[in-house]
């Protein structure tokens, strides 16, 4: 993931990013992604997904991309992969290649999406105030239970790390960060369910 200059200051978790009016968000239109392909080789140091592949992945799941735009024009970008549970294992792992992911470890429209794993993120200037529109985009019923991970390329993206609640997870795969969606932290915190917990545990011995 990439960025152009600018620093991501305040901090936020990321799904409470706040939704800027100024910037439209839509999942992204076949017609786009030459230019979104064009934008994350300029923006993300090592990308080496093409046009094509890029189609490829649009074509299998066209909520997998998103396109960030301020009147009228691309300021930026999003792509995701959507793992099930075989690629949520396979990415943990380090069984998964990222640059050309096997489509067998992506969701299909049956199965629940285990993981997103965000693919790139490439915007411009004011392009990166859509990052809040974007994680509303997965706050829908299809993605609201999967985590979110992702391996920062860049310094500006380690920051947007950091400041969106993304923290180092333990795992095969090189520098993989995750973030935690809120819903799931709840229950883990919640003192009824550690109540319950220890009730289990009695009840044993």
């Amino acid at each position: 993931m990439g960025m152009e200059r600018g620093s991501f200051a305040a901090r936020h978790d990321f799904d409470a990013l706040p939704l800027s009016p100024d910037v439209e968000v839509h999942c992204a239109q076949f017609s786009e992604i030459a230019a979104l392909a064009a934008m994350a080789h300029r923006l993300v140091p090592g990308v080496r997904i093409g046009a094509a592949e890029l189609a490829r992945y649009f074509a299998f799941d066209p909520q997998s991309i998103l396109t960030f735009s301020r009147k009228g024009d691309l300021v930026g970008g999003m792509a995701f992969l959507f793992l099930n549970d075989r690629g949520h294992d396979a990415l943990l792992l380090d069984e998964i290649c990222l640059t050309a992911p096997e489509t067998r470890y992506l969701a299909s429209a049956k199965e629940d999406v285990a993981a997103i794993y965000i693919w790139a993120i490439a915007a411009t200037g004011r392009g990166i105030a859509g990052l809040g529109k974007a994680a509303a985009h997965l706050r829908q019923l299809r993605f609201r239970g999967a985590d979110c991970y992702a391996q920062p390329s860049t310094v500006a993206g380690r920051d947007i790390m950091k400041a969106t609640g993304f923290v180092p997870v333990p795992s095969f795969q090189p520098d993989l960060w995750r973030y935690e969606r809120p819903w799931h932290r709840q229950t883990m915190h919640m003192p009824g369910a550690i109540i319950q917990a220890r009730s289990f545990a009695d009840a044993r011995y």
